[in-house]
Formats: C-alpha cells, structure tokens, sequence
C-alpha cells in the first residue's frame, strides 16, 4: 500500500499539479459521495481529507497525498470496479484508510 501512496505523492509533485487535481476533485467529489455515500462505511475519511485538502494553511506539497488518494476514490478506473457487489470499495477504502494512516495526527482536526 505504500508503493500507492509514493505513485499519489509522484503524480502530484507540484504546486501547480496540485492545484489542478484539486479543481478535479472539487468537481467530482460529491457526486460520487451523494451517489455512493449510503453504500461506502469511510465516508467521514473521505469528508476530513476533502477539508484537509481544502485548508489554505496546508502547504501544496502535504496535499499531493491527499489529492490523489481523492482522484483515485472518484475514479471510475480502479483496481477493483465499485459497481462489484461488497467488494467494489474494499481498494477505494485501502487507499482512503492508507492516506488517513500516512496523516496521523495532523487530520484529527478535519473531522467533524
């Protein structure tokens, strides 16, 4: 799980790549989330890493984990497709859970 991480971390290693996977999120995100919102138990992960992500006081490069863990979470092209029955979310939780984990501490504050 921490080879996906470095690939998110790889992906958005730059301010300005940042910026771009967030209009990508601000975008999808709650679609998905009042889509999928019922089926999916990591919900209030996914709500405090949007808030972390959204936190003009994070500096860019502490996001790039966040923003493409949340651009994976959106993405309809994933290990496991979520319209699987039960298990369609189990990779979308690994790398959501994963990205929680990799933050500690530092995303208490962005839950409700």
């Amino acid at each position: 799980m921490n080879s996906n991480l470095d690939e998110f971390e790889n992906q958005f290693n730059s301010e300005e790549k940042v910026e771009r996977g967030k209009e990508f999120v601000e975008n999808r995100l709650w679609n998905k989330v009042e889509k999928e919102g019922s089926r999916i138990r990591f919900a209030k992960d996914v709500k405090a890493l949007y808030r972390y992500m959204r936190d003009k006081n994070v500096p860019w490069y502490r996001k790039s984990v966040v923003v493409g863990a949340l651009i994976y979470f959106i993405s309809p092209i994933d290990a496991i497709p979520d319209l699987a029955p039960l298990v369609g979310y189990l990779d979308d939780l690994g790398v959501i859970l994963a990205v929680v984990k990799f933050m500690g501490s530092e995303i208490i504050p962005y839950y409700d």
